[in-house]
């Protein structure tokens, strides 16, 4: 099964892979280009690949993308751009959380019965979070979230000290000091070649419904203001 990965939920993540092997990788780090990025990458990692450099051609199986929580205008291009080169590709789209990604990397480098907080920027002074423990190999089980909040709510949320917190980016300098009593777990990019784990790991469980490509923005765009009822 061939995967054609993305998530924009901070950087522009692409990956493929095929049945389990990363063929090639590429990546944007800007957070605020993600639109003008996702074509060219999606492009140098088919060719990285050896295949086809159009989706048409290129005998993918699937298209998974990352839903966030992220900020509505990178968020939104990623999944626009998931859905329509599925669409080109005749493949299905599946969505996962992009906090899952994040949990199962930090996951891959803690004892197994670990519980982690993922957690990534959302502005404004606030986290995007959600806490997990592993399940099996390649995937994870949210225990609670997906939440936006302050680090200070984090903070007061962490019932255990044996909870780590873990991101794809340093902690932001607004959430240091409210989170500097917390255990610091790993921190890495967010791999995008994690999504094809997850997707390929609840569809050999049946787990259909929970890879819907619903977007978690959490609050309304920022033109808006106002939060918005949680999905």
């Amino acid at each position: 099964m061939t995967i054609l990965c993305i998530d924009t939920s901070q950087a522009t993540a692409i990956a493929l892979v095929r049945d389990g092997k990363v063929l090639a990788r590429a990546r944007n780090e800007s957070g605020r280009h993600h639109a003008e990025s996702i074509t060219p990458l999606v492009r140098e990692a088919l060719a990285e690949a050896g295949m086809p450099t159009t989706v048409t051609e290129a005998g993918l199986d699937a298209v998974a993308v990352g839903t966030g929580p992220a900020p509505f205008t990178g968020l939104r291009a990623g999944l626009v751009s998931a859905r329509v080169l599925a669409s080109a590709a005749g493949v299905p789209v599946y969505g996962v959380s992009s906090l899952d990604v994040v949990a199962r990397q930090a996951l891959d480098l803690l004892s197994q019965d670990s519980e982690v907080i993922a957690l990534t920027d959302a502005r404004r002074k606030e986290l995007y979070w959600a806490r997990y423990r592993t399940e099996g190999p390649d995937d994870v089980i949210r225990l609670e979230g997906h939440e936006v909040e302050s680090a200070a709510d984090l903070a007061r949320a962490v019932k255990s000290n044996a909870v780590r917190l873990v991101s794809c980016a340093p902690i932001p300098g607004h959430a240091a000091d409210a989170l500097a009593g917390l255990e610091q777990g790993p921190i890495a990019p967010l791999d995008a070649a994690v999504l094809a784990r997850i997707v390929t790991a609840r569809l050999a469980r049946g787990l259909h419904d929970a890879l819907d490509t619903e977007p978690l923005y959490l609050r309304r765009p920022e033109i808006h203001g106002q939060p918005m009822e949680r999905m």
